[in-house]
């Protein structure tokens, strides 16, 4: 077993050849990727003991049946995984500080997810060991960590998709207080400007067309950006960076457009934070998230890139039990455009929530309402 880990671990963390999706543009003028990006992926003590068959053996895949369609439709889905997969031998937990089950990896691998962020405020809730063990666990499965990696790789990777070029890049505003000895053979990345200017400019050096950055920052429950927020944002721009995601405020913020005149992109956004997506936080607007879907269009005669579609799916966590067990499941909030299955059971109190979250979600992204045909 140790040596597939290190045989996976060798192919896929040096992996600026890995991932290359049917990499050839065709003939056609234009070609385009398309991606779906999800907030907060976290696992309460509550959601594991709901996903749990046997005394040690879980199944997630049951979450994500209402949305998994989505999810599966894009080039590339990434969301952020806000726990760790440090194994059973240490405990699973919940907050403060998570350890999940294997299983939690694999069912977001079955679901249809490629890139995980790895590097937000709890990578570090179980050592070095959690977060080497999430990486392998995750490259495993067949998926790509972003933004913590092992000492002395390239963390730097192009990706390619239909002759587009783009890199993943991500940082974190802090660890809650744990931090890596200098020895460590594993590490990730924290907001640094300095570093973030240098990774952009690498990138580039690397023909990377597109600067998708993300960010785990923000004041958690704040259903707006803060100074702090905005100030990162804006130098990143100003360093390259085509397209911003985020999260940890746990709730969702505005979506907002920019224009920058050194990119090949036309019209690049930054989502200031996509809320939470898996969760047991159940409360008006921690209830809520989105599934992000963008596509990148490329005329590759001219080589210029245009943010050629941008619409969001709203989503709400449902927590209710049912004929045989207790169940989570993710639902598109727009249940009049949506239809749920017939087995799951909703009460009228919480028709009455998902209706609200998702008006809550349609008045806060207005700008996107404006450019996509969701509705």
């Amino acid at each position: 077993m140790r040596a597939l880990i290190i045989l996976f671990i060798s192919l896929f963390l040096n992996r600026d050849t890995f991932f290359q999706k049917d990499n050839r543009a065709s003939d056609q003028i234009n070609t385009s990727v398309s991606f779906s990006v999800v907030g907060d992926l976290m696992c309460h003590s509550v959601q594991f003991k709901y996903a749990q068959v046997k005394e040690d053996s879980f199944n997630f895949n049951p979450v994500y049946s209402q949305i998994e369609k989505f999810l599966s439709k894009s080039d590339f889905t990434i969301g952020n995984l806000e726990t760790v997969i440090a194994g059973n031998r240490y405990k699973y937990t919940g907050y403060p500080a998570f350890n999940s089950p294997e299983e939690y990896i694999k069912a977001l691998a079955d679901v249809g997810f490629d890139f995980l962020y790895t590097t937000n405020n709890h990578s570090l809730d179980r050592g070095e060991i959690g977060l080497k063990n999430t990486n392998e666990k995750i490259v495993i499965n067949k998926m790509i960590p972003i933004g913590s990696f092992e000492k002395g790789k390239d963390t730097i990777s192009i990706f390619e998709k239909n002759g587009i070029k783009f890199s993943l890049l991500a940082y974190t505003y802090g660890t809650n207080g744990f931090t890596l000895k200098d020895k460590s053979e594993f590490s990730l990345n924290y907001i640094d400007t300095n570093k973030i200017k240098k990774d952009i400019k690498i990138a580039r050096s690397k023909q990377a067309e597109i600067c998708i950055v993300y960010f785990h920052f923000g004041e958690e429950y704040s259903r707006k950006p803060s100074t702090f927020q905005k100030e990162i944002v804006k130098k990143s721009i100003s360093y390259g960076a085509d397209i911003i995601l985020a999260s940890h405020p746990h709730v969702l913020q505005p979506i907002e457009f920019f224009k920058n005149p050194s990119s090949k992109l036309d019209s690049g956004f930054v989502a200031y934070s996509l809320g939470n997506f898996f969760s047991n936080q159940k409360w008006r607007y921690s209830d809520a998230g989105m599934i992000l879907n963008f596509e990148l269009t490329k005329d590759q005669q001219t080589n210029k890139i245009n943010l050629s579609k941008i619409d969001y799916i709203p989503t709400w966590v449902h927590k209710y039990s049912g004929v045989n067990k207790k169940e989570f499941i993710i639902l598109p909030s727009n249940f009049k455009k949506f239809k749920y299955s017939e087995t799951i059971q909703i009460s009228k109190s919480d028709s009455l929530l998902i209706e609200q979250s998702y008006l809550d979600t349609k008045a806060l992204i207005k700008k996107v309402e404006e450019l996509s045909n969701y509705e």
